[in-house]
């Protein structure tokens, strides 16, 4: 699915959201909140705080509550909705857009680029503004922070334009590691793809 337009189609109605495997286990008010789409988890204890949160009937002011999918939680006084099955999506994300929920300068992010129908999403990982390329984004906060872990073991890929001349052995020795400003990186295998003109 393309999302660069900003006009993705649709998804087809589903008669009812399919709660995720863990949906009734019990967890923090927070997480559950977030996982239901309704905020991040550091909004929804705000929320919390601010008294706009009931369990059961009763107003909470503390997100240290472990609820369970039996609980009956109500923001503002509305249900909460069902908590969809884990969605996993592929977005090509081009140049010039910003990986966050909203930028303090005011650029554009890649959220703004998507469909309003889709539910809200997180992203695993993140692109500079001037990257494009694969980005992927959950609808479920813990996936996302399983995925963004070093011991996940992903492999990234990156295609880099370079401006000058690039020593091939320099690139070789990348295979055991680089320290930059004193914090030492992982191996990176890196080849030379091709040399364009005379830069």
């Amino acid at each position: 699915r393309d999302f660069t337009n900003g006009k993705g189609k649709r998804p087809a109605p589903a008669a009812k959201p399919t709660p995720s495997a863990d949906a009734g286990a019990a967890e923090r008010i927070a997480k559950r909140l977030a996982r239901a789409g309704v905020a991040s988890r550091r909004d929804a204890e705000a929320m919390i705080a601010a008294g706009r949160v009931a369990v059961n009937g009763k107003v909470i002011d503390s997100p240290a509550l472990n609820v369970s999918a039996s609980d009956s939680i109500e923001v503002d006084g509305a249900p909460i909705p069902e908590i969809e099955r884990t969605r996993l999506f592929l977005y090509h994300k081009p140049a010039g857009l910003v990986t966050t929920n909203r930028d303090p300068e005011g650029r554009k992010t890649v959220f703004e680029s998507l469909p309003t129908d889709l539910p809200r999403l997180v992203t695993v990982g993140r692109l500079d503004i001037n990257t494009e390329g694969l980005l992927l984004l959950t609808n479920d906060g813990g996936l996302s922070r399983v995925l963004e872990l070093p011991s996940t073991g992903w492999l990234r890929r990156y295609r880099v334009r370079v401006h000058g001349k690039v020593d091939e052995k320099a690139l070789a020795d990348l295979k055991d590691g680089i320290a930059v400003d004193g914090v030492f990186y992982g191996a990176v295998e890196a080849s030379l793809d091709r040399v364009q003109g005379s830069n």
